[in-house]
């Protein structure tokens, strides 16, 4: 199960999540909580929004090459 010769699947996604979270429910319900909405909050709220999901696209691509690990043994490669 432990095998040190399986290559790592690439599973990173908590970064990923992080940055959905921020772009998505985070920045625009603080952009709802700040009351007076003018085109200073609404476009820092864009712009952070934006700039999250870019790095999640990012990170998402980054980190979700997954490989199937190698079945075989070292020892049968030898043979």
């Amino acid at each position: 199960m432990f095998d040190p010769y399986q290559k790592p699947t690439g599973n990173r996604y908590t970064m990923t999540a992080a940055f959905l979270v921020v772009a998505f429910i985070f920045s625009p319900a603080l952009l709802i909580l700040s009351r007076p909405l003018g085109y200073l909050s609404v476009s820092l709220a864009l712009a952070c929004s934006s700039l999250c999901a870019i790095l999640a696209w990012v990170n998402w691509k980054k980190y979700s090459h997954l490989t199937v690990p190698s079945l075989e043994t070292p020892r049968a490669r030898a043979k």
